[in-house]
């Protein structure tokens, strides 16, 4: 198992990103974009705090705690990525405003054609040996190809087929999820997710990481004053990454081969499925505050109707 995960990684990836992409597009319409008229500034307040605050805290913590190597690379890539498709199913839970947060998953999914590789040249190119090259044409190939194209078959899917879309998209979340299984599974035997290695030091840094985005996307929709229901899809926005999108683009950027070393790309990878662990972790505990706070309003604004 390990000699064929490592032969085919790259493989293994692709096939649970667009899993994943195809299960989402096949739960979205033109329709669910409407959100941008009827409520544009929560739509660009989100979107905004995605390709900006994000990026910006993961500068902060890049420069303030002397992050190098395989685990700023980990951090950038995580910050670049879009937020992933749990958000809306999190959001939903939290009573939050699900069309928002499947606008804003859309939208910078989309941006992140183009936002992606700037933003990781911007957070870690000078970070990395002499001779990396940032290969920003690669990246957006990658995306168009494994991100956006599932994404719009899902949707065609969903056009052609309505009354099997919800099943085709179920199944093909599960098959994703199962990609993951074997990700993890495959990295484990082959020995590239070594706990001492990563260091205790650099998982406490990533649950920081976490709660200091979670806080800082409360505290701007606050700012901003943004209903509870909206704060409460851009905090899950926020919070939950794409990290299917993370996976697949650090088995491009840094494949593995069989019998050589590679302490960058196993830094990157343990980053990325840490932070898909830690992630679940605080949405659950986003969702309990979500439901709590989302009740009190909607019921103030139906008392008040």
């Amino acid at each position: 198992m390990a000699t064929i995960y490592i032969e085919y990684e790259y493989w293994f990836a692709v096939f649970q990103l667009v899993l994943a992409m195809l299960g989402m597009g096949a739960t979205l319409t033109l329709r669910d974009f409407k959100e941008i008229l009827f409520e544009p500034k929560a739509v660009t307040s989100g979107s905004l705090i995605q390709l900006l605050l994000v990026p910006a805290v993961a500068f902060m913590f890049i420069h303030t705690f002397g992050i190098a190597g395989g685990v700023a690379f980990g951090i950038a890539l995580i910050a670049a990525i879009p937020g992933g498709t749990t958000s809306n199913i999190f959001t939903h839970f939290a009573r939050g405003n699900v069309a928002l947060s499947i606008t804003i998953t859309a939208l910078t999914t989309i941006a992140c054609l183009v936002t992606t590789p700037l933003i990781l040249e911007f957070l870690i190119a000078q970070y990395m040996p002499d001779d990396f090259i940032m290969p920003r044409g690669q990246i957006m190939t990658e995306i168009a190809l494994n991100l956006l194209l599932p994404l719009a078959a899902g949707m065609v899917y969903l056009r052609l087929f309505p009354r099997s879309a919800a099943t085709f998209s179920k199944w093909c979340v599960r098959g994703s999820l199962l990609g993951i299984i074997l990700i993890v599974i495959g990295s484990s035997m082959s020995g590239r997710l070594d706990v001492n290695m990563f260091g205790v030091n650099n998982m406490l840094t990533i649950i920081l990481l976490i709660l200091v985005l979670a806080v800082s996307s409360w505290l701007v929709c606050r700012t901003l004053r943004l209903s509870s229901i909206d704060s409460t899809a851009i905090d899950m926005e926020v919070v939950v990454r794409n990290i299917n999108l993370g996976i697949m683009l650090k088995a491009s950027l840094f494949p593995a081969v069989v019998g050589e070393p590679d302490p960058i790309g196993d830094m990157v990878l343990f980053s990325l499925l840490f932070y898909g662990v830690v992630q679940m972790m605080i949405a659950v505990g986003l969702i309990s505050w979500g439901r709590h706070k989302n009740r009190a309003a909607i019921f103030g604004r139906d008392a008040a109707i």
